[in-house]
């Protein structure tokens, strides 16, 4: 009996044995550090200190940027951009660690050589729009509906939140207004707005955008007083730094409504452009206590003396949408089936 107490004994050591070696050996997948791991820096020309990264590695699900100056900071995409304030000529040692899925690393330094200049604006904040996906919901919500009569313009779209009306790929956000019956409307679109997510007074403001065609698409760059759920339109006054309709292709809009000067009365003015649908611009504004400036491509084509008495000294919030027909798109050509915004980038500076 002892005997075969012992034999029973040694199979079952033998059963675990064998059992825990088999788990050990196919425990996991291979685990696979990041190879070919590949950095560029580009820096901006304009002393403003800005810096473009780009980090690329086979097996990488994210990285960490070390700026040189203490800085560190996560970047999952591995393209960002960096802000660096020490005044003069200076060289940092940018180290970006590639992290794989197994938790393994590899690491590469470069040399980056940048000259910050004095009084030259300082990057508030800025949204890149690297992120492959939805739009960062910490920076965007969205109205969604019709409004009431189409916006207020009789617009013909209908906006939601769906990944075919707005997405981030490839380093750009593309907003779609397509030819679908939905919610009563022959269009959907989106329109994003940063309300309640971010907002600023006084600035500088840069975003490059391609426009797209089609008569009577209307895409716009603008933005609201934070203030308008109290105050009301126009009264809350808006900023609209690129308007333009594809009736008018290449002519670009850029207005301020407010109270004594808002709709057919808006403050405006117009510039032509050439290759408005088919090139990025950089639509920019200036906005001081004294004036707001608009301008494409440096070019600046409208001024407003800023005072106490119109309601641009107070908080706005940005805006970003294709709307389709309406009072100012006009009629749509009944062959336009789609039509999309792109947008770069849009950055503040104080």
């Amino acid at each position: 009996m002892k005997f075969i107490k012992n034999i029973l004994l040694l199979v079952l050591f033998f059963i675990v044995s064998s059992s825990c070696q088999k788990g050990t050996a196919n425990s996991g997948t291979v685990q696979t550090a990041p190879t070919n791991l590949q950095v560029t820096a580009t820096v901006s020309a304009d002393g403003s200190g800005i810096v473009s990264f780009t980090a690329t590695a086979t097996n990488a699900v994210s990285y960490v940027y070390e700026f040189g100056n203490g800085v560190i900071s996560p970047v999952a995409s591995g393209v960002t951009n960096y802000q660096y304030s020490t005044v003069g000529t200076i060289t940092y040692n940018v180290t970006v660690t590639a992290k794989s899925s197994s938790g393994l690393t590899a690491s590469k330094s470069i040399s980056v050589t940048v000259t910050v200049v004095p009084g030259t604006p300082v990057l508030y904040w800025s949204e890149e729009f690297n992120t492959d996906g939805a739009p960062d919901p910490a920076k965007w919500g969205y109205d969604i509906g019709t409004g009431s009569g189409g916006w207020g313009n009789n617009e013909l779209e209908y906006y939601t939140n769906r990944p075919v009306n707005a997405i981030v790929q490839g380093g750009v956000l593309k907003i779609m207004a397509l030819r679908e019956s939905y919610g009563g409307s022959a269009f959907t679109s989106a329109r994003l707005l940063s309300k309640d997510k971010f907002s600023f007074k006084y600035g500088r403001v840069e975003a490059r955008v391609k426009i797209p065609a089609g008569v009577g698409t209307w895409p716009a760059v603008w933005m609201l007083g934070s203030n308008i759920a109290s105050a009301g339109w126009p009264n809350c006054g808006e900023i609209d730094i690129m308007e333009h309709r594809g009736s008018e292709l290449n002519k670009i809009f850029g207005t301020l409504h407010y109270p004594g000067h808002s709709g057919g009365s808006a403050n405006g003015n117009t510039i032509m452009i050439t290759n408005a649908t088919t090139e990025f611009h950089v639509y920019a504004m200036d906005w001081s206590a004294t004036d707001i400036k608009i301008y494409v491509d440096g070019q600046l084509f409208h001024t407003v003396a800023n005072s106490a008495a119109i309601p641009f000294n107070q908080d706005f919030f940005f805006i970003l949408n294709v709307a389709m027909g309406g009072g100012f798109g006009g009629p749509v050509d009944p062959a336009l089936n789609s039509a999309t915004m792109e947008v770069d980038y849009i950055r503040v500076y104080k």
